[in-house]
């Protein structure tokens, strides 16, 4: 079972980038957390990050036809990008949109997700975790559609 596993723009910087709101974990450290939570569970992670919103559309593209989910922190393209939410509604992916920050806890401007109509599920706010809560749902998810 492979998953995606898609980082949106300055999560690059994680760990030094307002440790105060992301935590001061490194996209690398939440990588390897998640790689061997997903090597428990019988999955594969397929990883990306990228600052360019046309290659994160190429990304999800690329991959689409041998994963069976996608786990996506657009970051600030959560609120903007039209352009990757039908990126991600054309690859027939069962989608889960993390954010580390609680985003509804924050400037008004993040409560506004372009990509929530288009993912089965949003977890904001659970830091590093979220991602690890989005791996178990979408491998349960697979299993119980009978994609092992």
């Amino acid at each position: 079972m492979r998953i995606l596993l898609l980082n949106g723009p300055n999560l690059n910087l994680l760990g030094s980038r307002e440790p105060q709101i992301y935590g001061r974990d490194t996209l690398a450290e939440i990588l390897s957390r998640v790689e061997k939570r997903a090597a428990e569970l019988g999955a594969e992670i397929v990883a990306h990050q990228d600052n360019s919103e046309g290659a994160m559309i190429d990304f999800i593209q690329k991959h689409q036809s041998e994963a069976e989910g996608l786990i996506i922190n657009a970051g600030g393209y959560t609120h903007t990008s039209i352009a990757l939410r039908d990126a991600i509604a054309g690859s027939g992916l069962r989608a889960v949109e993390v954010h580390l920050s609680n985003v509804y806890a924050r400037e008004s401007f993040r409560h506004t997700s372009m990509l929530a109509g288009v993912c089965a599920g949003m977890i904001a706010g659970l830091g590093w975790r979220g991602y690890i809560y989005a791996l178990e749902w979408l491998v349960a998810a697979a299993k119980e559609d009978g994609k092992e």
